[in-house]
């Protein structure tokens, strides 16, 4: 990526941060980590090295728009009948993204303190002091004896609750070369986009970055999904898919798994993570689809979506372009098909155990007890989940977007998922309220 000297950006960030700021967003659930995603240290799984607390600097807290109020467990609906399956392996995961040390980048989401949380990481990396990860009644033990509930609660000090929707990891079929149905492409983050943060530049907009482009010499916003693929100048792809509608869905989910199906690789999976955007804030294809008198909007669902498009094909590009925004990703191995994409924390997500969260409210790391309900339905879903993602879309007080995992089954319940929900933070105990870096 290009960067301007400091002088040169306090001559044109006047000219730009208006036409930029409202571009700040993109439609993925998740962001990058505060680190490449390849140098963030420890992510894979295997023994958890924690660095002692010296080597944990302390730094300025980050403050949080959320409230707590310390609660006892037994507040937690329904606590005792999480069967708690799976959490070991994710507290282990979340442990990792947690302690590196903070760096202090305010432009980044905020993550729970390191040096509250590495008393805890240190006693579930030792063996003398860590349940058997599949003893779930131990591992509740475990947490009770070194965490304690904070009820999220609203300005008003009331128990706060908040829309709770699903997100997934979809499969799609790909070719490394366009051609035949393979038209639909993948992008890396292209060379000319240009990534501001303005923090380093006025203090008083710290944590704002803006996306785009120089235009001779003024930075301008960076094309929109329409302009790009009109421009003749498309950055390289990764794939080619082959259904319109599938790109765009990956694109929204913001990481996905490609079957090659044709050309070189063919029947070999890969996946395409979130690398960049390119600015431009999402728009609801569902609410374009509403305002034109297609289905009502509470018939939006992706399923409904999807028949629209095979009823319309001609107009599906007149309806993917309505969304300006467009995502940009680069290619992993996958090496267990069991895991997950990593989310904003670093460390791969776990199916229904990891939420993307708004971070001015939830700090990423956080064990998160959330209460709600199974989509569509009044069936109480009760779950311990860790805060490891983010997304613009999520935003407020017991905001929430669930994790349910890789395929189409996955996508079913994601797609039908619009709850109400209510959020308790667990804490090291002795450490006060929840705490960010």
């Amino acid at each position: 990526m290009m960067n301007l000297p400091c002088r040169r950006l306090r001559i044109l960030l006047p000219l730009v941060v208006a036409a930029l700021l409202a571009a700040c967003s993109t439609p993925k659930p998740s962001t990058a980590p505060e680190s490449a995603p390849g140098a963030v240290p420890g992510i894979a799984d295997g023994p958890l090295v924690v660095p002692a607390l010296s080597a944990l600097p302390e730094t300025p807290a980050r403050p949080l728009s959320g409230k707590f109020v310390q609660a006892a467990w037994s507040d937690l609906p329904a606590w005792s009948k999480d069967d708690l399956r799976g959490v070991w392996t994710a507290l282990l995961r979340d442990c990792r993204g947690v302690v590196r040390p903070s760096t202090g980048n305010l432009s980044v989401p905020a993550r729970a303190a390191p040096r509250v949380w590495q008393p805890v990481c240190a006693a579930a990396a030792d063996p003398s002091r860590a349940p058997a990860a599949d003893n779930t009644e131990a591992v509740r033990a475990f947490l009770q004896n070194w965490l304690a509930p904070w009820r999220l609660v609203a300005a008003d000090g009331k128990p706060a609750t908040g829309t709770v929707t699903g997100y997934y990891e979809p499969l799609v079929r790909g070719s490394r070369n366009r051609g035949g149905n393979y038209q639909w492409p993948l992008y890396t983050v292209p060379a000319d986009l240009l990534t501001i943060d303005l923090g380093k530049v006025y203090p008083e907009l710290t944590g704002k970055r803006v996306r785009g482009k120089l235009d001779g010499n003024r930075v301008v916003p960076y094309d929109s999904r329409a302009t790009l693929e009109s421009s003749g100048r498309q950055p390289a792809a990764i794939v080619w898919v082959d259904d319109p509608v599938d790109n765009f869905f990956l694109q929204v989910q913001g990481s996905g798994r490609v079957l090659l199906t044709d050309g070189p690789g063919a029947g070999t999976t890969l996946r395409v993570a979130y690398a960049d955007h390119n600015g431009h804030p999402y728009v609801s294809i569902g609410k374009w689809l509403a305002d034109k008198g297609e289905m009502p909007i509470a018939q939006t669902s992706m399923q409904n979506i999807r028949e629209w498009a095979k009823r319309n094909p001609k107009r599906v590009p007149e309806m993917l372009n309505a969304n300006p925004a467009l995502v940009f990703f680069r290619e992993e191995t996958i090496v267990d098909p069991e895991i997950g994409p990593r989310g904003a924390l670093g460390v791969p997500l776990m199916a229904q155990r990891s939420i993307a969260v708004d971070t001015a409210y939830v700090p990423l790391g956080a064990p998160v007890y959330l209460s709600t309900t199974m989509p569509a339905s009044a069936q109480p879903l009760n779950r311990l989940v860790f805060a490891q993602d983010t997304g613009t879309a999520i935003r407020g007080a017991a905001r929430a977007d669930y994790y349910w995992g890789f395929g189409d089954e996955a996508g079913a319940m994601a797609g039908r998922m619009k709850q109400n929900g209510a959020m308790w933070i667990l804490w090291p105990k002795q450490a006060g309220a929840p705490s960010a870096r």
